[in-house]
């Protein structure tokens, strides 16, 4: 699973590049940039909650136990979806084939990620199956 989450990473990497490249990942329209801040909030509200918590390139399941508060009462994933947020916010600008294939990578990658990370999660935190029940991957209520 960790292969999985790393090869995740990359296909996350590889999309936000490409829309940088493409000069599609800000853009000056009120309602992506409306969009790219709502995004930034809900990724620093999540960093926040989640704590000293280190990042790590592969999916690895840190101690301190399971987090559900914070934006993560809502969805199981909003640094993740946060990423997806502002890549799409920026793509659906400024759109076009190669933009929108790479909101796709990012979001691809994403799905990977949080697919490995909630199997190695449930391993550790038996509690996270309970908590995937009530609670949405991505977008409250729907998804």
């Amino acid at each position: 699973m960790r292969a999985v989450s790393l090869a995740g990473l990359l296909l996350m990497v590889a999309g936000i590049a490409g829309l940088f490249y493409a000069h599609a990942l800000f853009s000056p329209a009120p309602l992506a940039v409306a969009a790219q801040v709502a995004a930034v909030a809900l990724m620093v509200w999540a960093r926040i909650t989640f704590g000293r918590r280190s990042f790590h390139a592969a999916a690895d399941p840190t101690s301190g136990g399971l987090v559900t508060t914070g934006p993560y009462r809502f969805i199981r994933h909003p640094i993740y979806t946060a990423a997806c947020l502002f890549c799409w916010a920026g793509a659906l600008a400024q759109p076009s084939l190669k933009s929108v294939a790479c909101a796709v990578l990012v979001v691809i990658g994403a799905l990977l990620r949080m697919r490995s990370e909630e199997h190695l999660v449930v391993q550790r935190y038996p509690e996270y199956r309970d908590y995937a029940q009530r609670t949405r991957r991505m977008v409250p209520y729907i998804f």
